[in-house]
């Protein structure tokens, strides 16, 4: 399958969200990911319920909805109702995480785990089949100016690896430091999904980055 776009809307101008959400509208972006931090689970508060519906308004796309949250089962309902096509919730963050997806699936949603950069792709062996996407952290999740782990790619690798026989439709979301100049060697790894904040809304043509994202073939650095 062709990648996927999703622009963070974290790094759009709240001041100005209405616009920026119509711009992706109108790109060849294929989601919106949205973060939710509760300063807990990361030392970082994003945005709540409020945000989020108003964002849902106007976004004529799906809402790729990251949890970085403590207890995230207590929301999940709340979340899909507020317009989440999909949720990802955090390994580390799950006790009963069979249970937590399970929630998710019944709730109507798409439902998705992220790993730490620390967090081992091997210990989601036996869930994997219950999967629709992972999302492998390439920075640690609530900090900003961070450089990109190149661990990420071979984390990658394994997971696809792993996914061939117990997942083969199984979506690879990457989110921490994506650019034009590291997302032809994602996809390469086996990356499909490609989270970018900063990279499209500090642009100068932030509609013109997602399409050269968009258009970007593994193995080719545009």
């Amino acid at each position: 399958m062709k990648h996927l776009i999703a622009p963070s809307v974290l790094a759009a101008d709240f001041a100005n969200l209405q616009r920026d959400i119509e711009m992706i509208n109108a790109s060849d972006a294929d989601w919106f990911h949205v973060d939710i931090m509760d300063g807990v689970f990361v030392p970082n508060i994003s945005f709540g319920f409020p945000v989020m519906e108003a964002i849902s308004r106007y976004a004529a796309k799906p809402l790729d909805v990251h949890l970085m949250i403590i207890n995230p089962d207590h929301y999940i309902e709340r979340f899909v109702a507020a317009g989440a096509a999909s949720i990802t919730v955090h390994y580390e963050a799950c006790t009963h995480l069979h249970k937590t997806i399970q929630t998710i699936h019944a709730a109507g949603a798409k439902a998705c785990v992220a790993l730490n950069p620390h967090t081992p792709v091997a210990l989601l062996k036996d869930i994997l089949h219950d999967l629709d996407m992972v999302l492998i952290m390439s920075v640690n999740p609530g900090f900003g100016g961070q450089q990109f782990i190149a661990n990420t790619y071979r984390k990658i690798q394994e997971l696809r690896s792993m996914a061939a026989s117990l997942n083969p439709g199984l979506l690879i979301e990457v989110d921490g430091g994506v650019s034009l100049h590291n997302a032809a060697e994602l996809i390469a790894a086996g990356a499909n999904v490609l989270v970018a904040g900063n990279a499209v809304f500090a642009a100068p043509s932030p509609q013109g980055m997602i399409t050269s994202m968009k258009q970007i073939s593994a193995g080719i650095t545009g």
